[in-house]
């Protein structure tokens, strides 16, 4: 660890059920697991880790609530399923799992079992707020890689979708449009607009690719929240996302004329909106194989090949802080595959989508 590392956090759900069927249970979870948060859909549940500069640290605290609700799960026949979306055959009722939450009420009353997914969201702490705002404007101009390394969502209701995360396809994103932010104050401005207009119905309601967040939005920032990863059961494989995040916002740091795109695209804010937003998309159905705009200057690069080349531009960096070896996972799907593209390959040569499940919560179980 470097004295200069950032703090990292996250939030991770998961889906329970059997080896064939999603079970809903997060509001008994959440009762038996102080660490542990019940979702609007009964199906999924979340557990949040403490903030760490160390990412052995990190890798235990991400480990240890999976291995102790494994436990409990196990002695009432459950499991965790590593599909970011309901893979199973299921019907599309929503699965309440508060039925006196008002906000339940209003999340099943417009989106319904779309919102039914699950994802890891990482967290990176910056107390600067100039420097939290030129992050989240550089990370989400390459917010898509992170998603394309980590797509595990193929398949829902029993059937392959055609897309490699289906996830960030069908969850509502909200307010439909989402500035890039030029400062602090037009931030609080757009939040208190949309929780006027009723686009936003608390100041948790903003599902994007990535947004600030802090001990009292939209006032006090002290971090980036990075949302757009599908679940990921290989916490190696986290810990390398993470660490390529943290690495680009410290070279970001460094580099801020070069790097933040306000001071450096060839595009208006606007434009860089419209690119991103398609680059997500495009990632979603086809994650290392999409062909997407880069956000400097608009030339067109296979996603696969955009992330090698971000490797190659952190290496000294990640030399600097002892992180090399922290990026092996990535270079490991690169070479062989998201889980999305494994399952999609397994499920062509002719495996259900329940034996592709079974050897995939199989694997996890070994990992752990």
């Amino acid at each position: 660890m470097h004295e200069d590392n950032l703090y990292k956090g996250f939030e991770v759900e998961l889906f329970t059920g059997t080896y064939k069927s999603h079970v809903g249970i997060s509001d008994e979870v959440e009762k038996n697991f102080s660490n542990f948060v019940k979702e609007p859909d009964n199906r999924n549940v979340e557990y949040i880790t403490d903030p760490s500069k160390d990412y052995k640290e990190l890798y235990s605290f991400l480990l240890q609530p999976r291995q102790n609700l494994r436990k409990w799960l196990s002695e009432r026949q459950l499991t965790i399923i590593p599909s970011s979306t309901l893979c199973f055959k299921h019907d599309s009722k929503f699965k309440r799992s508060d039925n006196l939450n008002n906000y339940h009420n209003f999340i099943e009353s417009n989106y319904g079992i779309s919102i039914a997914t699950s994802s890891v969201h990482i967290n990176l702490g910056i107390d600067k707020v100039d420097q939290l705002f030129a992050a989240i404007r550089l990370v989400r101009c390459e917010a898509s890689i992170y998603l394309a390394l980590s797509a595990s969502s193929p398949f829902l209701n029993g059937e392959f979708t055609g897309n490699h995360s289906q996830r960030w396809l069908q969850f509502p994103k909200t307010p439909a449009e989402v500035p890039f932010f030029e400062d602090h104050r037009q931030y609080i401005n757009w939040v208190d607009k949309n929780l006027k207009s009723g686009k936003m119905q608390n100041i948790r309601h903003f599902w994007s690719s990535i947004r600030p967040n802090g001990p009292q939005r939209p006032f006090e920032l002290d971090r980036l929240e990075l949302r757009i990863c599908d679940f990921i059961s290989d916490i190696d494989l986290l810990l390398a996302i993470t660490a390529l995040l943290e690495l680009r916002v410290l070279f970001l740091f460094e580099n801020i004329d070069y790097l933040d795109p306000a001071l450096s695209s060839n595009f208006s804010l606007k434009e860089l909106q419209y690119i991103c937003d398609k680059n997500e998309k495009e990632v979603a159905k086809n994650s290392l194989n999409a062909e997407l705009i880069h956000w400097k200057d608009g030339r067109k690069f296979i996603c696969h090949e955009w992330i090698q080349n971000l490797l190659d531009e952190v290496t000294f960096l990640a030399k600097k802080f002892n992180m090399d070896s922290q990026l092996d996972p990535i270079r490991i799907v690169l070479q062989e595959g998201n889980q999305s593209m494994k399952w999609i390959n397994s499920y062509k040569e002719g495996n259900s989508i329940e034996e592709i499940m079974k050897c995939a919560i199989n694997d996890m179980i070994k990992s752990e």
